[in-house]
């Protein structure tokens, strides 16, 4: 690896296109699992510096408040209450700005390096309303002037309230300089509810279910309860990580995390992690036992965090969430959540270090209180593991697990170029960023990669089955990773296959008009907690549902990335009574193009 130059497998960038899809697949998964994306040293260190400006940047929004000093004696404000709320809002503004998670190469945004505000701020690109036909003034998939008014609402908002003094609050500190004052809290809490009724997205990428709770929780509870409260928020987060991960899934997350990561540099550890390298890439147990250890630590940290009254035990297993956070952000994983993972490390010292039980313990609060909490942080998690379909991994808390709803497509050759032309959005695809940069032949291998990448996880071999099922060659086609499809159009995109399902597919279709069979998608939602199967949807753009069913879990963990022993059993349950054709406008729009 080089310090500007990817890694690459090596292949004759002349030949390798037009080596059969599997075969291409085989190849690059088995490159994936020595050098893992073949990452430049450039690329690791810019998300240093990125991290370093969002810890330095935060920190001199907070020091603006009065009774603080400049941003350089951060050591005689830090352990303020104001100080904790500002950063938790200081990184919901990165994140909404598109500076924080699916930003940068990595996220295969190369130019320019974020969507964020380059989308949102941008009338007419694609918004995705979660409950149009329920929710009066949603309808539609274009941004409006309304939208971006209230996108810059927001960021305005935000701004605002970093650069707020504080409050006198009831409970407080008798020697604090306040909290923020929830009369500029209430305007972000109701502009974030409105803007994510007309966009999930802007909802999503703000990390709603854990920052928007946390600016209610600062609205409305006296110092103690919010301080208790914030520590469900974070103790929820770690539970239901853990739990998620409790499944088939992670291992295969991990193998490929792992092999990604820049400072795991030898090959014959990698190899290790495969059962059998370079022939069988499924995860071995060593493999497993690197998986499980951190689903160990994620159930024990939130239970002693929240009752343990030794502060030797607490300071111990404070240090010990922070080196797994800081683990996880080392590895780069793709989407680099990283200012989530520093921003939880700072959690974790402010929020148990400072405030331990106990004054700050669950029992300070009163049952009913606790009750409601712990009920509301649980509701979204508990009904996302048993229905997976209506509640997607972020607000489920199933970050990291694997189990995620994902989606391949494959473009027919020669029409991905007409989401360039007949779509509104901040950049052009992946593969018209990279070819000025590496040339259309690496280009592709990046890309293609990608694909690989997938098919390493346990639903990628039921992706690169169903569409090989649903056209006539692999090769008349570009196979794209649905994340990147999305990332491109949505302007934000972060493991969530709801993100680019139906709703996505149609709203693509309405502007660009496919004939039938030049676009098919397939796919594959989340596996339930309580059936050991996961259902499945292919889509031809043009006509719309084409093939429903299921795969069982042991047939999609089995087979090897490139379905060396052919493709995985499929159950096909689709009947033309339980068939989603596109609407009829949608079918007459596109025979006009």
């Amino acid at each position: 690896m080089s310090f500007t130059k990817p890694d690459l497998p090596d292949v004759d960038l002349e030949t390798f296109e037009k080596k059969p899809h599997l075969e291409r697949m085989k190849i690059l998964s088995q490159h994936w699992a020595e050098y893992g994306f073949g990452t430049p040293w450039a690329i690791p260190l810019l998300y240093v510096v990125k991290i370093a400006l969002y810890v330095f940047l935060g920190v001199v929004f907070a020091s603006f408040t009065s009774g603080f000093g400049g941003f350089w004696d951060v050591a005689s404000f830090w352990t303020e209450p104001i100080f904790y709320q500002k950063m938790l809002l200081w990184t919901m503004l990165f994140e909404v700005l598109g500076l924080g998670a699916s930003s940068g190469p990595l996220a295969f945004r190369f130019t320019p390096p974020i969507g964020g505000m380059l989308h949102f701020a941008r009338p007419k690109t694609l918004r995705m309303p979660p409950w149009p036909g329920k929710v009066p003034f949603t309808r539609g998939s274009a941004r409006t002037w309304f939208d971006v008014a209230l996108y810059l609402g927001i960021v305005a908002n935000l701004v605002i309230l970093l650069l707020s003094d504080g409050v006198t609050k009831e409970g407080q500190p008798a020697d604090s300089v306040g909290l923020l004052d929830p009369r500029l809290l209430w305007p972000l809490i109701v502009m974030l509810v409105v803007i994510g009724l007309r966009d999930k997205i802007v909802f999503l990428i703000a990390r709603s279910e854990q920052y928007w709770v946390a600016a209610v929780f600062f609205a409305v509870l006296p110092y103690v309860d919010m301080i208790v409260a914030l520590k469900l928020i974070v103790c929820t987060v770690w539970f239901w990580a853990a739990f998620s991960k409790l499944g088939r899934h992670f291992s295969f997350v991990v193998t490929a995390m792992l092999s990604n990561a820049p400072w795991l540099r030898s090959p014959r550890l990698k190899r290790k992690l495969y059962r059998n390298f370079p022939d069988d890439l499924r995860p071995s147990k060593l493999a497993a036992v690197v998986a499980h250890q951190g689903t160990v630590i994620e159930f024990a940290v939130p239970v002693i965090l929240l009752f343990s009254t030794n502060r030797t035990l607490t300071l111990v297993t404070i240090a010990g969430i922070v080196f797994f956070h800081l683990v996880i952000a080392s590895m780069f994983p793709l989407a680099v959540p990283l200012e989530w993972n520093i921003f939880y490390c700072f959690s974790a010292v402010w929020l148990f270090g400072l405030h331990m039980p106990p004054e700050f313990g669950v029992t300070a609060v009163s049952p009913l209180l606790l009750a409601l909490l712990v009920g509301g942080l649980f509701l979204f998690p508990i009904l996302g593991n048993f229905r997976p379909d209506k509640i997607s991994f972020l607000p489920s808390m199933r970050y990291y697990a694997g189990n995620w709803a994902t989606t391949q497509w494959a473009f027919r050759k020669g029409t991905e170029s007409r989401l360039n032309t007949h779509i509104v959005k901040a950049a052009p695809t992946q593969i018209d960023q990279l070819t000025p940069l590496y040339g259309r032949e690496v280009g592709e291998i990046l890309l293609q990669k990608t694909v690989a990448w997938r098919s390493l996880h346990s639903q990628g071999r039921a992706l690169s089955t169903l569409i090989g099922r649903n056209v006539d060659s692999y090769d008349n086609y570009d196979i794209r990773e649905g994340e990147l499809v999305a990332g491109a159009l949505l302007g934000w995109q972060f493991g969530d296959g709801h993100v680019h399902n139906e709703q996505f597919m149609r709203a693509i279709q309405e502007r660009c008009g496919f004939a039938p069979g030049e676009v098919i998608v397939a796919y594959v939602e989340s596996q339930p907690i309580h059936v050991a199967r996961q259902e499945y949807r292919v889509y031809d753009l043009a006509l719309g549902e084409i093939e429903r069913g299921y795969v069982k879990l042991s047939d999609i963990i089995t087979p090897q990335p490139w379905l060396e022993s052919g493709p995985v059993p499929v159950t096909s349950t689709r009947t033309e009574e339980n068939s989603s054709g596109w609407s009829a406008s949608v079918q007459k729009d596109s025979s006009k193009r």
